[in-house]
């Protein structure tokens, strides 16, 4: 519903923007379909499924990890799109556009799936059955190998550890400049408190720091126990997880909060845009009013 609302182009929101909000509402949903449904759930109450050929294993492992890591940055490009249309405005007339917004997302998925090339040689089968290979497990030499160290710490600082802080920055850089414009509106029209209330600029720039802060701060707190939990694997050297009831656990519910966080932008776009929540609610009264023609 996300996806079709803002590809309609009535939330009064311009088109780079919009670009980038319709590109994060499909990541998303590809988080939820392939990462969750298909390979968390379908995979694991269906154990003898085609899923289960190493060769397929091997291919949604590409997959998994290169979905997830266009998420995590369609969101961190969302908020460099918002700083620099508020923050650089000679910048903007170039770089905040449709067409740029449409080549920067078409490169970071080409990036994010040659990136993870790797993870395809990541694991071997599990068993051979009928001269069939089935399962994956990790490879023996991963914890040891140069090679593989040095990809876990690529993967590690692209997805989440270099989003981490540049969300902070653009955060901290852009709210700055509103909080610095919005007083100089203020003096510069001598609004008393009521007046500035009032005033639709100030509204638009809560709104916006609104938007940011929540997008934003909601991933970094659904993703901070994954990377806390991962950190402390790589640092105290712990293998595996086997025979770990309690780690097993934290690791499972630090997923659940991680593929969590694809959840969220919806409800947010519904708590921050009034025109969205209009737009959603002609989406879902339109086929009862259809209905109600018909039946009347």
């Amino acid at each position: 519903m996300a996806i079709v609302v803002l590809s309609r182009g009535r939330c009064g929101l311009s088109k780079g923007i919009t670009c980038y909000m319709i590109t994060m509402a499909i990541a998303d949903l590809l988080v939820c379909i392939f990462n969750v449904t298909l390979v968390g759930i379908f995979r694991y109450h269906f154990p003898y499924s085609f899923l289960m050929y190493t060769s397929v294993c091997r291919v949604t492992a590409v997959l998994q990890v290169s979905i997830v890591q266009f998420s995590v940055w369609s969101t961190t490009l969302f908020t460099l799109d918002r700083f620099v249309a508020i923050s650089c405005p000679k910048l903007k007339l170039k770089y905040c556009t449709r067409r740029t917004a449409t080549v920067i997302l078409a490169a970071v998925s080409v990036l994010s799936c040659v990136m993870n090339i790797p993870a395809y040689f990541l694991y071997e089968p599990y068993s051979v059955v009928a001269n069939v290979q089935w399962g994956c497990r990790t490879v023996k030499g991963y914890y040891s190998s140069p090679a593989w160290i040095a990809y876990k710490w690529v993967a590690d600082l692209s997805v989440p550890l270099l989003p981490f802080p540049l969300l902070l920055l653009l955060n901290s850089l852009t709210v700055r400049h509103i909080l610095v414009a919005s007083r100089s509106r203020r003096a510069l029209k001598a609004h008393g408190p009521g007046e500035a209330s009032s005033d639709p600029v100030l509204k638009s720039r809560r709104t916006t720091i609104v938007l940011l802060f929540t997008v934003s701060g909601s991933f970094m707190i659904l993703w901070m126990p994954i990377v806390i939990l991962d950190l402390l694997f790589d640092f105290t050297e712990i293998p595996t997880l086997e025979g770990a009831s309690s780690l097993h656990l934290a690791m499972r519910i630090t997923l659940l909060m991680m593929y969590s966080s694809t959840c969220t932008n919806t409800c947010i776009y519904i708590l921050t845009q009034r025109r969205f929540r209009e737009e959603i609610l002609n989406m879902v009264k339109y086929p009862l009013i259809l209905l109600f023609k018909f039946l009347k």
